[in-house]
């Protein structure tokens, strides 16, 4: 009895604590809300116009798509109303090798062996962690769920080759990020021959992807992130959306890696030295989105041909998924090209591809936005588990231009009182 009336007062505390706290912070948000003017609202545009205008964009593409459908615009059509947006593509590529390698060499210049062996390994143990753990989960949902119950008879195979005229290099002109995203998207969708297709096995598998990559990109990545920093990952990841909205418009983490350069040095303040030379690798090598989305493709294959998979298999696509996500190039849908090794390592027919093709477009891009994200959070903590190296360098920086400093200031004295005696002597003799 003592001990219970003990631990009510106690319980009482915390409760009262809690709601003290929760009434505080209310009354600071109202504060804030009734403190905003006119010129807040237009700084606060002006500083996230391109990030609101990619939002805009997104929504208006998929709006756009979906109204386009009903007109069945023929092939050549379709590539070039979603021209712009291809565009947008090449252009973006055209700067990922160029920046790549000033970044990388740039990034090793500003470290000495030692830090930069030191964080290079941080970061290999990062990715390797971060992209076993996201196949172990594609891997189990995809079991749980079961989304290929049943035959592939009835299901939709769908695949074409792209082809290419030189009336394409005419419409060079345009150039202008949300509005290509606008365009990649609606085109896609008006691109798709029959949504009808995106239904029985294939939504599920759709739902068993994205329920997968949410737990991945919403949970484990997040969690990690704390666990290492002892920070609050949602603010790290709220200066990063500008950066993950452009790898949803444009599904290549090596297109988007100059946004996301910016959003990490400009809004999160990460050091340069870090983003130079972990992001580069990162998007090269860390595809946690893909290599959960080719263990869960491949074992959801081998469930729709009614192919019972051994714990010796299963291992097999765990270890093969990792390797060819590793080897998967940042690029759009490079992930169905890997996948062929997938497949091949546990005799499942390569040509059942086809048979997530309708789909690929757009989980792709969900895997594209987990791969950036991943990058990005793993920069973070790279950045705080090597920050006594850094602070060392710094500290030995600072010191050399002292050093150097001082070895100049006799010079400038010496300077200084000739021209002090040169201006006496010429007033002696004035």
């Amino acid at each position: 009895m003592t001990k219970s009336n003990e631990e009510e007062p106690r319980m009482g505390g915390r409760m009262e604590r809690f709601q003290r706290g929760v009434r505080k912070r209310t009354l600071l948000a109202k504060r804030k809300v009734q403190n905003i003017t006119k010129e807040d609202v237009k700084s606060y545009l002006f500083r996230n116009a391109f990030v609101l205008l990619t939002v805009t964009a997104v929504i208006v593409g998929t709006i756009l798509g979906f109204t386009l459908r009903p007109y069945k615009m023929s092939y050549r059509e379709v590539k070039y109303f979603s021209f712009p947006g291809e565009l947008l593509m090449r252009m973006l590529q055209m700067l990922v090798l160029p920046l790549i390698i000033s970044s990388l060499v740039t990034g090793m210049a500003a470290l000495d062996s030692k830090a930069s062996g030191k964080m290079g390994m941080r970061a290999v143990v990062y990715y390797m962690t971060t992209t076993i753990i996201a196949v172990v989960i594609g891997i189990i949902i995809v079991i749980i769920i079961h989304p290929g119950k049943g035959t592939k008879e009835n299901m939709h195979r769908e695949g074409k080759i792209v082809q290419v005229t030189a009336a394409d290099a005419f419409l060079d002109l345009i150039r202008y990020a949300p509005l290509g995203i606008l365009f990649l998207i609606a085109g896609k969708i008006v691109e798709m021959e029959d949504m009808g297709v995106i239904g029985g096995q294939l939504a599920m598998y759709t739902v068993t992807v994205i329920v997968g990559l949410l737990i991945h990109a919403v949970i484990v990545l997040p969690l990690l992130y704390f666990l290492v920093t002892r920070k609050n990952p949602w603010v790290f990841i709220g200066g990063l959306l500008q950066a993950l909205i452009t790898a949803l418009g444009t599904s290549s983490s090596s297109a988007t890696l100059p946004i996301t350069f910016k959003c990490l040095e400009e809004n999160n303040g990460v050091d340069k030295r870090v983003t130079r030379f972990v992001l580069p690798v990162g998007a090269t090598i860390n595809m946690d989105g893909t290599a959960l989305y080719e263990a869960l493709a491949a074992i959801f294959i081998a469930q729709v041909n009614n192919f019972e998979l051994n714990f010796g298999q299963i291992i097999t696509i765990s270890i093969t998924a990792t390797a060819a996500s590793i080897g998967a190039a940042g690029i759009p849908q490079a992930g169905l090209v890997t996948m062929v090794i997938v497949l091949t390592s546990v005799g499942l027919p390569t040509d059942d591809i086809t048979l997530i093709i309708a789909v690929d477009w757009f989980l792709d891009r969900l895997r594209t936005t987990t791969n950036v994200l991943g990058d990005s959070l793993g920069a973070g903590i790279v950045e705080y588990l090597s920050r006594h190296e850094l602070k060392n360098r710094d500290m030995e920086m600072g010191n050399s231009v002292i050093e150097e400093n001082e070895m100049k200031k006799p010079y400038q004295l010496i300077a200084q009182e000739s021209e002090t005696e040169k201006h006496i002597d010429s007033e002696t003799k004035m």
